[in-house]
């Protein structure tokens, strides 16, 4: 199936029915599915050809969403770029792609034209004002005849091609076909109907997969994308209260920041039914205090996946979110907040440890899944992490319960080997975010000639709160074994992040030489 289809069969059920609202413009599923199909015939003016790839560096809006469906109508690759990567890295990812046109907003296109001399492109285009030596889109799609046509593509051809953040090493482009997207959707949500199915607010960046999978499935089912360039915690309670918004995915630095805003106690939150998080591990008292701070009509889900698995594979849904019931169930739900949640239904999970073997409940190794929409393979080299029998190796550390709820335990490129014992940095992560004073942290291993690796923790104190390295020291004492005690504290003003709120572990490592 061409995923173009999930913009042209609802709107020829329903093309009245408004589907996409951006700041002052508000598109029915029929306005929007004429700007794709005049975008597809741009794309061909354009000399492109199927399988040709397409790169767009932008902030989310309305045409970039059009874009993808017009690429993908048009049979080509789409390449969502990272407009927080840096110069070397965007040069390495559309050359190693090899693009063809690249698609800049505004406050991209000083960038572009810095290292275009490097560049292979055939074009580029400018997505809004532009410059006079730049084209326009909105010029060239106002000057366009509708695409009538559709291309024929393969379940197995790459519709879009996305790279990695690249935390640790230089970005890995996933390719992700027709099939993974439109498996991951149509077992997801219901086609449009003209039911109402609400507003959905998308603050996550379109070039990562869960920005992604956000338009897909809303434009597919019917409910309203409310899209934000960027995310801004007033800017976002805003719109919760003035487009009376039903659905909405969240980072926790996303999170925090809203609790955190002071316009939070004074917006009308009451339209929120369905408030989901994912793409970097949620502080457990973050999660805490957006339960309680919330309206008690809001559905909180924790939902756990990859690039290359087209989303998400685990989700702790809202009844795991709601603390209720007797002493006991409501101790059970607590621990269970620490979860990533069960498999969903066309997915499996395994635990193994180093030599392979699969593990039973509650012992921490290497998660490993099988799920028919893995990715077709990195771009241009091999994918060390699959496994025999369609298995795949995430790099994802944690365990399974009794009772099927999955725990992350952190990466197995972080974990501490600390005189032959193996440290999950998670587990001393989450001792030390349990004191009041701590507001984050981040556990690292650093070199030792006597121990091979020491605990070293980067603490982030709560404002107004005063803590010594000592006391936290013997706060852990009780709380973790010797071996797994920070035997290094240091105090910093926050943890280096990428955009998506992952730690990034690596620029703790730099000065320590780890």
């Amino acid at each position: 199936m061409n995923t173009v289809n999930f913009v042209t069969i609802p709107s020829s059920i329903v093309p009245d029915q408004e589907i996409i609202v951006y700041g002052e413009r508000r598109l029915n599923y029929a306005q929007f599915a004429d700007t794709v199909a005049r975008l597809s015939t741009v794309f061909k003016q354009q000399g492109l050809k199927p399988r040709d790839v397409i790169a767009a560096l932008d902030t989310n809006s309305d045409l970039y969403i059009a874009t993808y469906y017009a690429a993908a109508k048009a049979g080509l690759t789409f390449l969502p770029l990272n407009y927080r990567a840096k110069e070397a890295e965007l040069e390495y990812m559309i050359n190693t792609a090899d693009a063809k046109v690249l698609l800049a907003g505004d406050r991209y296109l000083e960038l572009v034209e810095r290292i275009s001399a490097r560049l292979k492109l055939a074009r580029i285009l400018a997505f809004r004002t532009g410059k006079p030596s730049i084209p326009r889109l909105d010029d060239l799609i106002a000057a366009a005849e509708p695409d009538e046509s559709e291309a024929e593509v393969e379940d197995e051809d790459t519709s879009i091609l996305m790279y990695t953040s690249g935390t640790t090493s230089l970005p890995k482009g996933v390719m992700l076909s027709f099939r993974d997207f439109t498996a991951y959707v149509t077992a997801n949500v219901e086609m449009a109907d003209g039911t109402d199915r609400g507003a959905a607010l998308v603050c996550v960046p379109f070039y990562h997969i869960a920005g992604t999978t956000a338009y897909m499935t809303n434009v597919w089912t019917g409910r309203r994308l409310v899209v934000m360039p960027q995310f801004e915690a007033k800017s976002w309670l805003t719109l919760v209260e003035t487009e009376r918004i039903t659905h909405a995915f969240v980072v926790p630095t996303m999170m925090k920041q809203i609790l955190d805003d002071p316009a939070f106690s004074k917006t009308n939150l009451s339209s929120l039914t369905n408030l989901a998080y994912g793409g970097a591990p949620m502080p457990i008292q973050v999660i805490r205090r957006a339960i309680e701070a919330f309206p008690q009509t809001v559905g909180f889900v924790n939902a756990y996946g990859q690039t290359e698995t087209t989303s998400s594979l685990t989700v702790l849904g809202p009844d795991d979110h709601r603390i209720t019931g007797s002493p006991e169930e409501r101790e059970k739900k607590l621990k269970r907040l620490n979860s990533i949640g069960k498999p969903l239904p066309d997915v499996e999970i395994r635990v193994r440890d180093e030599d392979g073997k699969l593990l039973g409940h509650g012992e921490v190794g290497e998660i490993i899944i099988r799920t028919p929409r893995i990715m077709k393979g990195y771009a241009g080299r091999a994918d060390d992490a699959a496994l025999a029998e369609g298995w795949r190796a995430t790099g994802d550390l944690g365990w399974v319960d009794d009772e099927g709820y999955v725990y992350f335990a952190g990466r197995k490129d972080d974990m501490i080997i600390r005189g032959g014992e193996n440290i999950a940095p998670a587990e001393i992560e989450a001792v030390l975010m349990s004191h009041p004073a701590v507001d984050e942290c981040a556990v690292i291993g650093v070199p030792s000639e006597e121990w091979g690796n020491t605990v070293k923790a980067f603490v982030v104190t709560r404002a107004g709160a005063r803590i010594t390295p000592e006391e936290l020291t013997e706060f852990c004492r009780s709380r973790l074994a010797s071996f797994k005690r920070p035997e290094q504290i240091e105090f910093i003003d926050a943890l280096p992040k990428n955009p998506l709120g992952k730690i990034l572990r690596k620029d703790l490592r730099a000065p320590s030489g780890a």
